[in-house]
């Protein structure tokens, strides 16, 4: 099942198992379905429960809040990130301080699907990466899946939670395909995967790092190196105990984000693996992030931003003391910079 699907079919088993779940959000029943997510949803539930809604994103917050506090259950939409950020104001000062504020008696079980990633041109203010923001709100899960099943386990579990959630897909992952179990399927928020096993190196990231990840480690694995990957799944909360607990065996970590170096959630993962581990490392703490400026429209200027497998896989040969040629890698990849591969067919 592709990524996109999985979230589609999340989506029809929650609104089938419990009538209080609706979604909205602009162009939720539009021809293209929000990157075919949504598609058949309201031919189903019908337009009471699945519906669009005027371009407002403050106001579509604060209904979300409102019918939370009523009973239900909303998940509603934003095509970019960029785009919620004028609801900032809804989500950290009113969702994510309701439960604290009434002393634990009243829940805002809501969920916000934002979607990120470049492509042709998108330039400064259509593909950022902001989740390190709202991993600093108390009160907020910020969930950042890697693959289909994760995609479809962590939205229904999110639409279950009592508390808000914001739940962020990497649009170049939509077309990633992958098992994916049927029916009612949940994973737990706040448990990371481990999805390599080794014993040089803790490379640690969520999103679009992890299948970039893959790709570095396969390479490496010809040097005689292995690792354990692991796959946050969440950026709030993080499974601290997976990392530490992987770095205490390795006493090497690399942590890659698709955000911006400085604040990042890397820095905060350096930050404390630092300060658990410090003279026991073989060598310090690395990241691998976004450069600290907006991306450029121009392909390219914007080409040289993005960190992909061959950076992770030069990292971590340099961690390991080696001199490696990734030149292979790169090679590899004669695809334009702005679609992940040539198996990609959009939307985009």
């Amino acid at each position: 099942m592709k990524f996109s699907d999985a979230i589609k079919d999340a989506m029809f088993q929650s609104m089938r198992m419990d009538e209080k779940v609706i979604c909205y959000g602009l162009g939720v029943p539009d021809p293209k379905h929000i990157f075919n997510t949504t598609e058949g949803l309201q031919e189903e539930f019908g337009a009471s429960r699945v519906f669009d809604i005027p371009i407002s994103e403050n106001a579509m917050t604060g209904v979300a809040i409102g019918a939370a506090l009523g009973g239900y259950k909303p998940v509603f939409v934003h095509q970019r990130f960029d785009f919620f950020l004028l609801a900032m104001d809804q989500l950290v000062n009113g969702a994510a301080k309701w439960h604290m504020m009434f002393g634990g008696t009243m829940n805002v079980p809501i969920t916000i699907r934002l979607i990120v990633g470049r492509g042709w041109g998108q330039g400064p203010t259509h593909c950022q990466s902001l989740h390190a923001w709202l991993a600093h709100i108390p009160g907020l899960k910020v969930v950042m899946p890697s693959s289909p099943a994760d995609a479809k386990g962590l939205l229904m579990e999110s639409i279950q939670d009592p508390n808000p959630v914001v739940f962020i897909e990497h649009r170049w992952l939509h077309n990633m395909e992958g098992d994916v179990p049927a029916g009612a399927y949940h994973v737990p928020l706040g448990i990371a995967n481990t999805i390599r096993i080794g014993n040089d190196i803790t490379v640690v990231g969520s999103s679009l790092m992890i299948p970039e990840a893959v790709h570095a480690l396969d390479f490496v694995k010809d040097k005689n190196i292995s690792a354990d990957l692991i796959d946050l799944r969440c950026v709030r909360p993080i499974d601290w105990d997976a990392i530490f607990k992987s770095v205490e065996k390795t006493k090497r970590c690399l942590v890659m984000d698709i955000g911006a170096e400085t604040g990042s959630v890397a820095a905060e993962i350096c930050a404390r693996v630092a300060t658990n581990f410090g003279s026991k490392l073989k060598s310090p703490v690395e990241r691998i992030c976004m450069p600290d400026f907006a991306v450029p429209t121009s392909f390219s200027l914007s080409k040289a931003c993005y960190p992909d497998a061959a950076d992770i896989a030069e990292k971590i040969l340099i961690m390991m003391g080696q001199i490696g040629n990734v030149d292979p890698i790169r090679k590899a990849h004669t695809w334009p910079h702005d679609v992940p591969g040539n198996w990609f067919s959009g939307p985009f």
